[in-house]
């Protein structure tokens, strides 16, 4: 599964945050929500218009975004 299937940026939706397609559920919402400890099933069943690769595809969203990026050292 690719999270460019499930994940999209839009300008009129947040703002152009990345969004779980389909809804107003922002990436960082729902990695906030494993952050904070909440299981799949939490999630699924508060928010019934997430399945599984949803929460997936934000977790793999973050992963490329991270391995995308990169870091410059600032000599001190």
């Amino acid at each position: 599964m690719e999270w460019k299937e499930r994940i999209e940026v839009r300008a009129d939706v947040l703002t152009g945050k990345p969004v779980v397609k389909g809804t107003r559920l922002s990436v960082d919402f729902v990695l906030g929500l494993l952050s904070e400890g909440w299981t799949e099933e939490e999630i699924l069943e508060d928010y019934p218009g997430l399945a599984v690769e949803d929460i997936r595809a934000c977790l793999a969203y973050a992963s490329f975004t991270l391995a995308a990026e990169k870091i410059y050292a600032i000599a001190v």
